[in-house]
């Protein structure tokens, strides 16, 4: 079924496409509301995204069997991220988890929802779980703060950039140092038929100005930055959505055999692209040296303070300091790219190549 947001008979509000079809791309002024966001003023309507619920007595430790992540001993309201990976360590599911003490809410996209109940019901084996997509009767809402009126919600706060418990970085900076502490993250749960009431006169912010603050933060999206080869290392998701400590689950040979070598066959770069021109590159662009391709655009946005910006998954033997070409078509704009992801595990690139970050 297509889904349309209540919230899209708001002024000015312009649908979004792909897979934030159904909310707001924006409500008229994309870079005012990016900045009311980024400040903590607006919230993001992203009621088109998925929601899963996990209950019964065996849900976390049945749930810590199948995934990436350590969430036996989650406690209720504490917030963690997990990964359901192929035998061949890929990602198949990105979830973004919470426990209320009673069940276990699992938001992910909204091409993500169905097969993932599905997958889930079909590993219940004789366990006391049952699995459910909600989608239909909960909403998300986003945030870059904690909201006291909302306060009675349940809600998701990203670990992102956090080094969790048994995690591990492959960026090229310190914790310290990462964009992403510019960017706190928070996803309300909110019931359906209480969506409009629960925004009330708050201002509105569409998904375009949240998408910008995501990449700026290198915070990489399932269906988005992954594909069907993608495996953790190459998004940095070691530090928030894998415990190398845990026990056995589908997958973990490669995440072990990959991390142990540091040797990631692709990396996520973040982009500062050529601001002259008047349009953007689209999702999927190539990623060029001169005529060979090195990687893919997987997320493109304007950054109320930095331009256009991009994510791209580039391949490895790629050069810190090369300079990119996106081609769009006929259409090329240089890139200058800054690492996100070393080339090597462990490796700490001391300089990074193009512009600094907010001097455009």
């Amino acid at each position: 079924m297509t889904y349309t947001s209540p919230l899209l008979s708001r002024p000015g509000a312009v649908e979004a496409g792909g897979a934030d079809a159904g909310v707001a791309s924006h409500y008229g002024e994309p870079l005012r509301e990016q900045r009311a966001l980024a400040a903590g003023t607006a919230v993001v309507d992203l009621s088109q995204r998925g929601v899963v619920t996990v209950s019964g007595p065996d849900r976390l430790s049945w749930l810590n069997t199948l995934s990436s992540q350590q969430v036996t001993s989650l406690p209720p309201g504490q917030s963690t991220e997990l990964l359901l990976l192929s035998v061949q360590g890929r990602i198949e599911f990105d979830a973004h988890v919470v426990d209320d003490a009673a069940t276990t809410w699992l938001i992910v996209e909204a091409a993500e929802a169905a097969p993932l109940a599905e997958w889930l019901n079909r590993m219940k084996f004789m366990l006391r779980v049952e699995v459910a997509d909600v989608s239909a009767g909960w909403a998300v809402l986003g945030a870059t703060g904690r909201i006291p009126e909302w306060s009675g919600l349940q809600v998701w706060e990203d670990p992102w950039p956090h080094v969790g418990a048994g995690g591990y970085s492959y960026a090229v900076v310190g914790e310290d140092a990462h964009p992403g502490l510019e960017r706190p993250w928070f996803e309300y749960l909110v019931p359906a038929t209480k969506l409009e009431a629960t925004v009330g006169e708050r201002q509105l912010a569409g998904v375009w100005a949240a998408e910008a603050l995501r990449i700026a933060a290198w915070r990489p999206r399932w269906g988005a930055e992954t594909d069907d080869k993608t495996i953790p290392h190459e998004l940095d998701l070691l530090r928030t959505a894998v415990h190398l400590n845990k026990g056995c689950y589908k997958g973990q040979e490669t995440v072990a055999r990959v991390h142990n070598l540091g040797h990631p066959p692709r990396r996520l770069v973040f982009l500062q692209l050529d601001g002259s021109q008047h349009t953007l590159p689209a999702a999927g662009s190539e990623v060029r040296i001169g005529d060979r391709k090195v990687g893919t655009v997987t997320s493109v946005a304007q950054h109320y303070e930095m331009g256009p910006v991009a994510l791209a998954v580039i391949k490895r033997s790629v050069a810190p300091e090369e300079v990119l070409t996106v081609l769009d078509g006929d259409e090329p704009y240089t890139a200058a790219q800054e690492v996100i992801v070393a080339p090597d595990a462990g490796q700490v690139v001391g300089r990074q190549t193009g512009f600094l970050r907010g001097t455009r």
